[in-house]
């Protein structure tokens, strides 16, 4: 397996992965849109934005290498090519005197700067979505002739993206060169401490947050402990599911709930006095799946989980024309681990499964996205059908 089904799962990047440095990017998209300096031209250009900018760069990452940590040359490259991007569209412009003439000082120029940033920030996403494309395809992934991590929904993903941080970013570079147009450096200090807390207050955010998906995959092992079902079946349907949902263009809340519906799916198992054979419940009649299902479902709401993530676990074993489309991601994943087992199907014969019941059972978009991430792993060679 060249690479894993964890890996696909995690195509976007995590939340405290978007921008590592948010003020260190406000403040080198502002230099970039700066024109004046306490109402005096700065006469700098392109060329010297990003030299500066590759200068701050090398020396930002000093420390982290220092520790092993920090930055990798991607990320990098994409804050240089972003700010440069910048800068083309703006610095000639300036220097030329061309916006003084179009838009003035006014509201105006405020206006200019704030588009001008927007499509900075869609160039961004695009390099954002190139950059993680070429993460998930390593040169002996391309080699096979499988059908790569396809580009929209990761650039969907960064769009997306740009509403939470990214605007913020934007914003704060904008207001950083219009205060320092007027007032001069001292803006700089004032500037940068609503941003400065707004990252402290994000960081303590994904902490808990981590710590939050931690203490839930620590509960879904229960039923692993417990012998009731396979070692990391629970983290595979999860992985997988997370595939398929950005397969199928879910975003990034409703991926949340997906994985933490699948990392708990099994829960109910633990009400059972004996256990499924192989944890398989994709074996069992449909009545005692649903009952199961119930169980798990009341046990998620006792945990003080995501009452969402409460509804995916109660509905995963309804006909799929009644369950949301979580709760068909994670039947469908779900039957097909249960059925890869040595005892039972493998690959093929699950998928195979699978497929013959898409009348009731299981969604067939579900499937056939399905199928579509098991041919990008290099798991089963059936193309979508």
């Amino acid at each position: 397996m060249l690479i894993t089904i964890g890996e696909l799962a995690r195509w976007g990047a995590l939340p405290g992965e978007r921008e590592p440095a948010p003020l260190g990017a406000a403040g080198a998209l502002a230099y970039a849109l700066l024109g004046r300096s306490g109402g005096e031209p700065t006469g700098h250009g392109t060329l010297q934005v990003i030299a500066v900018l590759v200068a701050a760069q090398l020396v930002a990452c000093v420390p982290h290498v220092a520790r092993g940590s920090g930055p990798g040359p991607d990320q990098v490259a994409r804050r240089i090519l972003t700010v440069a991007f910048a800068a083309v569209c703006f610095q000639p412009v300036y220097n030329s005197g061309r916006s003084e003439s179009w838009f003035g000082d006014g509201p105006y120029y405020a206006v200019f700067l704030l588009l001008l940033l927007g499509l900075t920030a869609l160039c961004d996403a695009v390099l954002g979505a190139l950059l993680l494309r070429a993460r998930t395809l390593p040169r002996a992934f391309r080699s096979t002739g499988i059908t790569p991590v396809p580009y929209g929904p990761l650039l969907r993903d960064e769009l997306r993206a740009l509403i939470g941080i990214g605007s913020a970013v934007c914003a704060t570079g904008a207001v950083m060169a219009l205060g320092v147009a007027a007032a001069g450096l001292w803006a700089l200090p004032v500037l940068c401490v609503p941003l400065l807390l707004t990252q402290v207050s994000f960081r303590r955010f994904v902490a808990v947050r981590t710590t939050y998906r931690q203490t839930i995959t620590s509960l879904a092992r229960s039923t692993e402990i417990a012998g009731y079902t396979p070692h990391g079946h629970a983290r595979r349907v999860a992985a997988l599911c997370t595939a398929v949902g950005r397969e199928m263009g879910l975003s990034g809340p409703e991926l949340t709930v997906l994985e933490y519906a699948a990392l708990m799916h099994d829960i109910g198992q633990l009400s059972l006095v004996d256990p499924v054979p192989d944890g398989a419940t994709a074996t069992l009649p449909a009545a005692e799946q649903r009952r199961i299902a119930l169980l798990g479902g009341a046990v998620v709401r006792q945990t003080g989980v995501d009452a969402l993530v409460a509804v995916v676990v109660e509905q995963q074993a309804d006909p799929y024309r009644e369950q949301p489309l979580s709760a068909r991601i994670v039947r469908a994943v779900n039957a097909y681990d249960d059925l890869c087992g040595e005892r039972l199907s493998g690959p093929l014969g699950a998928l195979e499964q699978l497929r013959l019941g898409t009348g009731h059972d299981y969604q067939p978009q579900v499937v056939e996205s399905l199928a579509r991430v098991l041919a990008r792993d290099g798991l089963t060679p059936v193309p979508p059908g």
